[in-house]
């Protein structure tokens, strides 16, 4: 049991180490994916792969998801077990001389079971008009394929709400 969790660990640590945000196409065609497998101790692994996107008048988002769960058991119970990862990419639409005045952005996600929220103040305009945010969680709930994901920014004196849904949906 150790060695596959050792196993499932270096996957994921590896699979985070060769991504690299800034080689994501914004607009690229992922294809979202559920796949479930059993292994030769008879525990079954699923995993969850999923893009979700949508925009507002002035942004546009995409929430890259990954999501594991490994299903066993030990002395005649069931275990389970789950392992997760999300980033979201939010791109402001407009040219990049138009935030030249912005001094603060705050941009929001909600899931059915997680939210997050992050700020960034600019002493000087931001050099980029696309923000980022990441995480991840352990024996969390999984985001579901037809889950919609709510997306809220405020940025200077604006603010928009959107929502994104599943490409694949």
């Amino acid at each position: 049991m150790k060695k596959i969790f050792t196993v499932l660990f270096l996957m994921m640590v590896l699979t985070a180490c060769g991504s690299n945000s800034t080689n994501k196409d914004f607009n690229s065609d992922t294809t979202n994916l559920e796949t479930t497998k059993k292994n030769t101790n008879s525990e079954e692994m699923t995993e969850h792969n999923y893009q979700f996107t949508g925009e507002s008048e002035h942004w546009e988002a995409v929430y890259f998801y990954e999501g594991t769960e490994l299903w066993g058991e030990n002395n005649e119970q069931t275990t389970h077990s789950s392992k997760d990862s999300y980033e979201l990419v939010l791109k402001y639409k407009g040219a990049l001389k138009e935030l030249s005045s912005m001094k603060n952005l705050e941009y929001t996600y909600e899931t059915a079971t997680s939210s997050g929220t992050k700020t960034e103040a600019y002493k000087e305009p931001p050099s980029e008009k696309v923000f980022t945010i990441r995480g991840g969680s352990e024996n969390g709930a999984i985001i579901g394929e037809g889950e919609v994901i709510k997306v809220n920014v405020k940025w200077a004196d604006s603010e928009e709400s959107f929502q994104l849904h599943n490409k694949a949906k």
